[in-house]
């Protein structure tokens, strides 16, 4: 007797897989695309964030008199950087995906979705290798002590990608109803970055403004991120449910607003 699996069980596999296999071939198009195939090629998508953190942390080091704590320079300028990466490259990278690939959507399992998830895994990738690679050589070389607790550290990181990826699905959906949307963001992300925490911790805030940063998600993230690298060597401050929320919030209302832009495309 011929055993034979449940149509549905066997339609969401075959769906899984052409969904896995569109994401494959987008992100190979991207890197391609962004990078070339010549001298590094797809390497750059880790070593170009590693350069950017690198040099950064090489300034904060030089600067480290005027760091005003006793936080390792080193750790401070590493968790800071490399966190305001994870979150701000993503919309930079969504915003006005839709124009240039509107080709792709000649292709029947290729959607709006597809673009800026391919975007937005090919910056956290980046990110999270340039982040790990650099804590690993910072560590074996004495420049910071391991974190204090990793899987804080890790939770910390998926909740700022978390924030990023639902920020990057909405400036890229705007952006299918006016170019305005990414004319505005990078402005935007500029004015956001010294309200990061990247260079601050809370604690050295007035306590009138400290309650007003911690509105801002990738605050919280970094503080918990500092949280689970520097432990009671640090006040941190942050309202992990709050960020929760927000995200949550943000993704539904990028669901929301990509699933309409994806009915406005009109393929040329």
């Amino acid at each position: 007797m011929r055993l034979t699996h449940p149509p549905s069980d066997t339609s969401f596999a075959r769906s899984l897989r052409i969904q896995l296999r569109v994401i494959g071939a987008l992100l190979m198009r991207e890197i391609v695309t962004r990078y070339g195939r010549d001298n590094l090629g797809f390497l750059w998508v880790f070593v170009e964030p590693m350069l950017f953190t690198l040099g950064v942390t090489a300034l904060w080091t030089a600067a480290g008199a005027n760091h005003g704590s006793s936080l390792p320079i080193v750790a401070f300028a590493l968790t800071g950087y490399s966190s305001v990466l994870l979150w701000r490259n993503m919309p930079g990278r969504c915003a006005m995906a839709i124009p240039p690939n509107m080709g792709l959507l000649y292709h029947h399992n290729v959607r709006v979705m597809d673009l800026f998830i391919t975007r937005i895994l090919l910056e956290f990738a980046g990110a999270t290798v340039s982040f790990a690679v650099l804590s690993a050589l910072f560590i074996t070389i004495g420049w910071m002590e391991a974190p204090v607790d990793t899987l804080e550290v890790f939770f910390a990181w998926l909740l700022l990608a978390w924030f990023g990826a639902s920020l990057a699905m909405i400036i890229g959906a705007l952006t299918a109803y006016s170019e305005m949307a990414e004319r505005l963001w990078h402005p935007t992300a500029y004015l956001l970055f010294p309200l990061s925490g990247a260079a601050f911790m809370v604690e050295w805030m007035p306590r009138q403004f400290q309650e007003l940063l911690l509105y801002l998600p990738m605050v919280n993230g970094v503080e918990l991120l500092r949280n689970g690298y520097f432990g009671t060597a640090v006040r941190t401050h942050f309202d992990i449910p709050y960020t929760v929320s927000v995200c949550l919030v943000m993704t539904l209302i990028a669901l929301a607003l990509v699933r309409d832009a994806s009915s406005r495309v009109e393929i040329e």
